[in-house]
């Protein structure tokens, strides 16, 4: 369903004419959902009502014609109540009213659910069936996430017209998330994927071994891609920020991604389909996570399919000419495209995808690009090569600006740019209060990619570094060996100040696909430390490779995810102190035993701090689990 969603809003967005996206939404939704009729009104609030503009089920001689009075009908009081209103059979709700020339006679069970945008009901979006029933909490659940997505959209949909018409207006200006700092002024540069695997149909062929001899030879040639990527940014950016090529590279690598195509070309798919089946199902399965930063992942998976399928179909490219300067936009800006054109004129980036968790915006910063994430209300068929500025503080991007927007902007730039040598002239001194307090700023990490640019702008430390993440881009779990090296990695990247690496903290929404978990209460039940004190092997293994890795820099923390219990906290300990005692043997020497920490996220803790302060260095908490 996450996929459906996705469609539908971007192609709602993406249609210049309002009546032609309203009129294909209500066709989309009604065929997702298997109904009878879908239906959407606008509000008028100059009129007081709402006018039914599109229907797929409704009668088409009442669309633009039809109202319904704010305090009128089922319509009206999902609007009163700005809440989804579920009613198994219409005609007997009170507030019912019969509509004649909808000819909706034969339809009983209603869903309606408002569209609401800066806290105004801006629309009602209802589906209808002529069975008499009630619908359940998935189809609720989908139509108020759809109208959710839909409100900036439809909110900017006269905004999308006048992009098209800038003779009404002289500019325009889109609101988006603020992925990198900064501002670029330039003419907009719309850039396609070379290969999309969206588009791309099913096909079967049966001839499994011609067919992985092509996939083999494409996922070697997109290796090379990806090396030349990563070297020509080698030079421009640090090396803790190329780590997004190294997982491409690792995902080639992986036996479950191979495995997986393979399996499906021998059930008779070719090549391509057999890759885009695959990198949907791990895409759907990124895409449904909670976390925000293992939901982008899912971007970094399509961008790897579409290199993939460009080097399988091997395509030819030829490539538009490219101003001196350019604004690159695209709906997924990937790192692979920043890597590409960072040396043609790129001054900014503008995704209609994305959040300033993307690797996209993350490479941005490390490189010092502007960046504008997730403005999907951008119709992308009509701004390529228009002049834009674009706002990476405040997420803005304006098209067709005025003089006086230029002039203003090129003033920003200029005391950005005055400011930026002032901060530089002081960056190296601590940050100290007048009353001798120091502030310290530490990093919340899951990738090494971003350390560059943090110490930058001013972090002396890791306050936080998720071990899980590296642990998701396998198909197994590492070896001591791999684990070392990759914490060795972290542990350099602030060799004077403090890491605090969490043991592994996986279960609730973050899985790892070589082992699943099945849990009633995934979210404070069998997850984090209990888990790795069950499987001690695991965590044994983890905690050997952090003090193995800390010996040269002697900076590590430890701290222990999902604590729920003193019990917990002394069972860690002892394998910790276990696994430090077998270090000092097998290397003859003393080695230095970090200190250990716990993360307060289970509200029982809270009656247990006097106990656990006893047996711990530290606490952090843990506000997003403790305020579920």
């Amino acid at each position: 369903m996450l996929t459906t969603l996705r469609k539908i809003v971007l192609q709602f967005s993406q249609e210049p004419e309002l009546d032609v996206a309203l009129k294909h939404l209500v066709t989309q939704v009604k065929s997702a959902m298997q109904t009878d009729c879908c239906s959407i009104y606008l509000a008028d609030y100059q009129q007081q009502h709402f006018l039914l503009m599109a229907s797929d089920g409704l009668a088409s001689d009442s669309l633009g014609h039809t109202t319904i009075g704010f305090t009128e009908g089922l319509v009206g009081l999902v609007g009163q109540r700005e809440e989804p209103l579920n009613v198994a059979n219409a005609k007997t709700h009170p507030h019912f009213k019969h509509t004649p020339e909808v000819k909706e006679e034969d339809l009983n069970a209603f869903l309606g659910t408002p569209v609401i945008h800066q806290r105004k009901v801006i629309g009602i979006l209802s589906i209808q069936q002529k069975e008499a029933r009630s619908f359940n909490e998935n189809e609720e659940a989908f139509l108020v996430t759809l109208s959710a997505q839909l409100a900036m959209a439809l909110a900017n949909a006269d905004k999308n017209i006048g992009v098209k018409h800038q003779d009404r207006q002289p500019f325009q200006q889109l609101a988006g998330i603020a992925g990198s700092p900064g501002v670029a002024m330039a003419p907009m540069m719309v850039i396609q994927p070379k290969a999309d695997l969206e588009r791309l149909p099913l096909q079967k062929v049966y001839a499994s071994v011609e067919q992985e001899q092509r996939f083999h030879k494409a996922v070697l040639k997109t290796r090379v891609d990806f090396e030349a990527m990563s070297l020509k940014l080698s030079g421009v950016v640090a090396q803790d920020s190329l780590d997004i090529f190294e997982m491409y590279k690792q995902l080639l690598d992986s036996a479950n991604i191979g495995n997986d195509v393979e399996e499906k070309i021998k059930a008779g798919w070719c090549a391509e389909s057999a890759l885009k089946l695959v990198i949907d199902h791990y895409a759907m399965q990124f895409e449904a996570l909670e976390e925000r930063y293992l939901r982008e992942r899912a971007s970094d998976i399509r961008d790897l399919g579409n290199r993939i399928l460009f080097n399988l179909q091997q395509l030819s490219f030829e490539e538009e000419p490219l101003p001196e300067e350019f604004i690159l936009v695209a709906n997924d800006v990937t790192a692979s495209m920043i890597a590409e054109y960072q040396h043609k004129g790129m001054k900014g980036i503008v995704s209609l995808t994305g959040s300033n968790n993307s690797h996209a915006a993350i490479l941005a910063r490390a490189m010092g690009l502007p960046a504008i994430m997730g403005i999907n209300a951008l119709p992308l068929n009509q701004v390529n090569q228009q002049p834009a500025i674009a706002d990476g503080y405040s997420g803005d991007l304006f098209i067709s600006p005025d003089t006086s927007l230029i002039q203003e902007y090129r003033h920003l730039i200029e005391e950005e740019t005055a400011l930026s040598e002032k901060v530089k002239a002081v960056a190296h001194q601590p940050a100290i209060t007048p009353d001798g307090r120091p502030i310290e700023l530490v990093l919340n990490a899951g990738l090494s990619a971003g350390f560059e640019h943090s110490q930058k702008v001013g972090a002396v430390g890791i306050g936080l570094y998720r071990t899980e993440i590296p642990f998701m881009n396998r198909s197994c779990f590492p070896s001591e060996h791999e684990q070392t090296l990759w914490y060795k990695e972290v542990l350099s990247a602030f060799p004077t100040q403090a890491v605090t690496m969490r043991t592994l903290d996986v279960g609730g929404d973050k899985a790892l696909p070589y082992f699943p978990i099945t849990e009633d209460n995934p979210f404070l039940g069998w997850r984090g430390i209990r888990i790795t004190l069950d499987h001690p092997e695991i965590f044994l293994l983890q905690v050997r490779a952090m003090i193995r890795a800390n010996s040269e820099h002697k900076n590590l923390e430890i701290m222990l995810p999902m604590i729920s219990g003193v019990t917990e906290v002394d069972d860690a300990v002892r394998l910790i102190n276990q696994a430090y005692h077998e270090l000092c043997t097998e290397l003859g020497q003393r080695i230095v035993k970090p200190r250990i920490g716990i993360m307060l996220e289970v509200p029982g803790v809270i009656y247990q701090l006097k106990e656990l302060a006893q047996r711990v260095d530290f606490f952090s908490v843990g506000s997003n689990d403790l305020t579920q």
